[in-house]
């Protein structure tokens, strides 16, 4: 009953709980928070210092008594407390402006599609401790294709391969469900993993996390370029222990990340070879969307559509996909109640 009421001065909200980043979308103003799915936390006091950039920019220049942790891991929870607090956090923020003394909303949250029941149930969990009144969970690829438009519902498929931070999932949607799919490791974050593997066996360097990601954005591509383009880095020589600094090209950083591409699209292929028939026939025509961040990478749908002969398009804003179609499920029961996947328990 206290909960209904609160309920009332709630605003309800659609989360996409990512390994890199938490975007929070609320029905009156569309997406209200777009942060790093980073807590940095005093180990002395247990107490919170920092979430979102602020904890980001702590990465790697913390003393021992301050951890930046990411408490997301492939997509599910691996720090079930930290994970709780960011959520608290998030939520709390959305509703500051309204002075919401506890705030009581109603979340729909995006998960991977080979989450266990367990980890299901760390995402519950941790919403309702987090302040939620009720929650639901809805499969990510889902949530993409609606936050695309995409007739999710309808006997005709639709194909997404959406390359987050930490998995890469590709899936085949008709009639309200997922047909066919493959979740993989290889990522955002893996291509990061290539780039300090490589620096680090080509240079003798060590660099961090949010040097390779720079990289990786600034020159990294998927197949050549018109214009080769390079930049400076800087790290640790691993001889000396000195900074070092030396040239990357763009032509270096693709031999480096040529692996995990090759994968994410030798899978998408054994994903179509599983598809039945009359649905591959609707992919050809309609083609395959790419969502995610890992999209952003030059050329990546190119080299796709290269490999694949099927036409492949980037989404609009492929960041927002997801919780995009978590915004859309707040105002649409009906497909909210098609589409939902089943609950741990009886909401």
């Amino acid at each position: 009953m206290l909960n209904k009421f609160l309920g009332k001065f709630s605003k309800d909200l659609g989360i996409d709980l990512g390994t890199k980043n938490t975007l929070v979308y609320t029905p009156d103003k569309g997406i209200v928070i777009n942060e790093p799915s980073v807590v940095a936390v005093n180990m002395r006091t247990d107490e919170i210092l920092a979430v979102g950039k602020d904890a980001e920019k702590m990465i790697g220049k913390t003393p021992s008594h301050i951890q930046a942790i990411k408490p997301l891991v492939s997509g599910v929870i691996s720090d079930f407390e930290v994970a709780e607090k960011m959520l608290k956090f998030f939520i709390n923020k959305v509703h500051s402006e309204n002075f919401t003394l506890i705030p009581r909303p109603r979340v729909i949250i995006g998960i991977p599609l080979d989450i266990t029941e367990v980890e299901k149930k760390a995402v519950e969990d941790a919403a309702k401790s987090a302040g939620a009144r009720q929650v639901y969970l809805i499969e990510e690829s889902m949530a993409a294709a609606i936050g695309n438009r995409m007739p999710v519902t309808e006997a005709k498929a639709t194909m997404i391969v959406d390359i987050g931070g930490g998995t890469t999932e590709i899936s085949v949607i008709s009639l309200g469900g997922v047909v066919t799919w493959k979740t993989l490791r290889q990522a955002g974050n893996e291509l990061d993993n290539n780039i300090i593997q490589y620096v680090r066996e080509e240079f003798n360097m060590l660099i961090g996390e949010q040097v390779a990601e720079d990289i990786k954005k600034r020159i990294g591509s998927a197949s050549a370029l018109k214009d080769p383009i390079d930049m400076q880095i800087r790290g640790r020589d691993l001889i000396n222990g000195l900074p070092k600094a030396v040239q990357i090209n763009d032509s270096q950083v693709r031999e480096a990340i040529d692996k995990t591409i090759s994968q994410i699209i030798e899978n998408i292929k054994i994903t179509l070879e599983t598809t039945p028939p009359e649905l591959v026939s609707d992919i050809y025509e309609q083609g395959i969307v790419l969502t995610g961040g890992g999209v952003l990478l030059r050329n990546l749908d190119k080299k796709i559509a290269q490999i694949i002969k099927i036409p492949i398009r980037v989404a609009d804003d492929p960041l927002t996909c997801v919780v995009r179609g978590t915004g859309i499920l707040l105002s649409d029961p009906e497909l909210l109640a098609k589409v939902v996947s089943a609950s741990t328990e009886e909401i």
